[in-house]
């Protein structure tokens, strides 16, 4: 099984979450995990989260043409998503899922065609947003803006995706999720 699905939000909106409910619930798909440059967060494993990079093996990579997509999502932060990531889920016979910034998605749908199903999941508003990214407790308030004002940004794109979730209340937004991944999954390509 050759397909992915590959879901897109800004901070806040609960793709995280989302994307871990379905990898709960179908054993039908496989996470892809990225690789990135940034510093691990507690409790975070190389490997299982992240392939944490240094810049130069990073730069190494893009050079050696190992990824699918990359992106500098904020100065300095490289994040990309590797062929071998890729052959390993599907040599599993599973379709990989990917949670990944919005270029990042609009560039792995363009390379992918029919064999991926892209969907942002939306926040039911602003306010709610900032809210969410404001009760996480985790960012100053200079990262607080620049994520709101990228947040602002990446919403500009969802209509470049193949569908729409709105993330309102978690259980609904799940079973429009998972109700789209089911079609999908079923379909030939």
């Amino acid at each position: 099984m050759e397909k992915a699905i590959i879901i897109s939000a800004p901070s806040g909106a609960g793709k995280t979450t989302l994307v871990k409910l379905l990898l709960q619930r179908r054993r039908d798909l496989e996470f892809s995990i990225s690789a990135c440059t940034r510093a691990k967060r507690e409790g975070e494993v190389d490997g299982k989260d992240y392939y944490f990079l240094s810049d130069r093996d990073f730069q190494r990579k893009i050079r050696e043409a190992e990824f699918i997509e990359w992106e500098e999502v904020y100065q300095g932060m490289f994040y990309g998503t590797l062929f071998s990531e890729l052959e390993r889920v599907w040599s599993n016979n599973k379709a990989v899922i990917f949670d990944i910034d919005v270029q990042g998605a609009i560039h792995l749908k363009e390379k992918l065609g029919k064999k991926a199903l892209s969907i942002f999941i939306a926040p039911p508003s602003v306010e709610v947003l900032e809210e969410r990214l404001r009760s996480r407790g985790t960012e100053s308030e200079e990262s607080l803006e620049r994520r709101l004002a990228k947040s602002m940004y990446e919403m500009q794109f969802q209509n470049r995706m193949d569908a729409v979730v709105v993330n309102d209340e978690l259980e609904t937004a799940f079973i429009d999720l998972n109700q789209r991944v089911e079609k999908f999954l079923a379909d030939k390509v």
